[in-house]
């Protein structure tokens, strides 16, 4: 076995390399072609003569797009003054470009990708349905609360001392 079959990724390093664009968790072209260990531009040609394996796997980022993932990533400032806008992948599409790419290393590294997508979709759907637990939890506390002041409330009108009827002030004559 060379060292060249041997992949190492550390944990959490494809998971702050996912971005949530157009409501699609996607990897960016560049950060693929890092992990797969061959140049953007390779990756690219390889996708250029296999797109019709990617047809909704896979999309340009706008002007926009490009211009947010540079803002808030210093890894994309060489993108600033491209005029290549990046691709993005989505899990399907990484799936794919371990077909493209044909080697030992994209399959390993597709296959780690691709779990990482999973954990993180099954992670979200638990804190989706946590989060609607919790709702439902608060709005059962909050009708209680309501319940509860307006009792204590009566408790209080209840257990507090008749008021005395206010006697008439000035001087009163008595048959």
């Amino acid at each position: 076995m060379n060292k060249k079959s041997i992949v190492f990724i550390a944990s959490g390093e494809v998971e702050s390399r996912i971005f949530l664009i157009r409501g699609q968790r996607v990897m960016v072209d560049r950060d693929l072609a890092e992990l797969y260990g061959v140049g953007t531009k390779v990756l690219n040609q390889a996708v250029n003569r296999n797109e019709e394996r990617f047809p909704d796997f896979m999309f340009r980022l706008s002007e926009e797009e490009t211009k947010e993932l540079v803002t808030n990533c210093d890894r994309f400032k060489s993108l600033k003054h491209s005029t290549v806008r990046p691709r993005a992948f989505t899990e399907h599409g990484v799936a794919m470009l371990a077909s493209v790419l044909k080697s030992e290393r994209a399959v390993k590294i597709s296959i780690h990708i691709v779990k990482t997508f999973i954990r993180l979709r099954e992670f979200i759907n638990t804190h989706k349905e946590l989060a609607q637990r919790m709702k439902e939890l608060e709005e059962k506390v909050g009708k209680h609360d309501k319940e509860i002041i307006a009792i204590v409330e009566i408790i209080k009108r209840l257990i507090s001392e008749p008021e005395k009827p206010k006697g008439k002030i000035g001087f009163h004559q008595h048959p």
